[in-house]
C-alpha cells in the first residue's frame, strides 16, 4: 500500500510540474470590478487548488468534530440502555427463579426452567 502511495503522490507531483512547465501564460484574474492581477496560469491554477484543498480539510475537521459530540452526546444515551439491559437481565433470572420454584411443586419435579428451555 505505501508504494502505492508513494506511485500516486509522485505520479501527481510530476503532472503538476510538467503542467507547470507547459503553462507560463500570464492570465489577467478580476475579482471584483477595478480589482484585477495578472498571474501565469499555472500558479493561478495551483493557488485556486491549494484553496481547495485547504477547503476540503477544513470540511473533513468539521465533519470530524461533529461526529465527536454526537458521539459524546449518544453516551449518556448508551449508558442509560445497558442500565436497562441489566435490569431486564436481573428480571429474567428473577422469573426464572420463580419458574424453578414453581415447578418444584409440581408432582413431576426434578427439571428447572433452564432444563425445560433447553429442551
Amino acid at each position: 500500500m505505501r508504494q502505492l502511495n508513494f506511485l500516486l503522490i509522485f505520479s501527481f507531483g510530476l503532472a503538476t510540474v510538467m503542467f507547470t512547465l507547459e503553462n507560463t501564460a500570464a492570465t489577467t484574474v478580476k475579482f471584483l470590478p477595478g480589482v484585477s492581477t495578472t498571474l501565469p496560469l499555472a500558479a493561478l491554477l495551483l493557488l485556486v487548488g491549494g484553496l481547495g484543498a485547504t477547503a476540503a480539510w477544513v470540511f473533513a475537521v468539521w465533519s470530524g468534530v461533529v461526529k465527536k459530540v454526537e458521539t459524546l452526546s449518544n453516551q449518556d444515551e448508551v449508558a442509560a440502555q445497558q442500565v436497562r439491559i441489566q435490569e431486564l437481565e436481573e428480571d429474567v433470572q428473577r422469573y426464572r427463579a420463580a419458574v424453578d420454584a414453581q415447578l418444584g411443586l409440581l408432582p413431576a419435579a426434578g427439571q428447572t426452567s433452564a432444563q425445560t428451555s433447553a429442551d
